[in-house]
């Protein structure tokens, strides 16, 4: 199982913060490894909102199927991943003096095609450094607004 935790503090209030990444279907705007994102429910935030997300890492293309596990208005999102990678993940967001501290955690497990454990391990850096360029990105599309 490959486990990445990544933080970062955005320079805005945690309802600002928030408002960005409620609305899942633009998370294509930030997320360098998400292409597209196709709801599979009429719901489009929530526990129980279900989506798939076009995944591209290289010259790896995967269907993400995600569903919403956990929503705590203005604190956590949490999703599971049900495609051929498995596992879950949380925003969580908190305040920290004039800044919104967000930790993105991702515990997935890789198939054996993938190489199982030793892909997840081989993944790990990798996907760090892209979903870190990602925090970098929903920065600057914070900033314009």
């Amino acid at each position: 199982m490959a486990t990445i935790k990544i933080t970062q503090n955005f320079p805005v209030a945690p309802d600002v913060l928030w408002a960005e990444l409620r609305q899942i279907n633009r998370h294509v705007l930030w997320m360098h490894d998400a292409v597209a994102i196709n709801f599979r429910t009429d719901q489009r935030e929530g526990v129980g909102t279900q989506f798939l997300c076009t995944t591209k890492v290289g010259p790896f293309v995967t269907q993400d199927k995600m569903v919403i596990t956990e929503w705590v208005e203005g604190e956590v999102m949490g999703v599971e991943h049900r495609g051929l990678i498995r596992g879950s993940g949380t925003f969580a967001l908190a305040p920290n003096g004039d800044e919104t501290e967000l930790t993105w955690r991702e515990d997935l497990q890789f198939p054996w095609w993938l190489g199982g454990p030793l892909g997840s391990y081989a993944a790990t850096p990798i996907l760090r450094r892209i979903w870190r360029s990602n925090l970098r990105s929903l920065a600057a599309v914070i900033a314009k607004g």
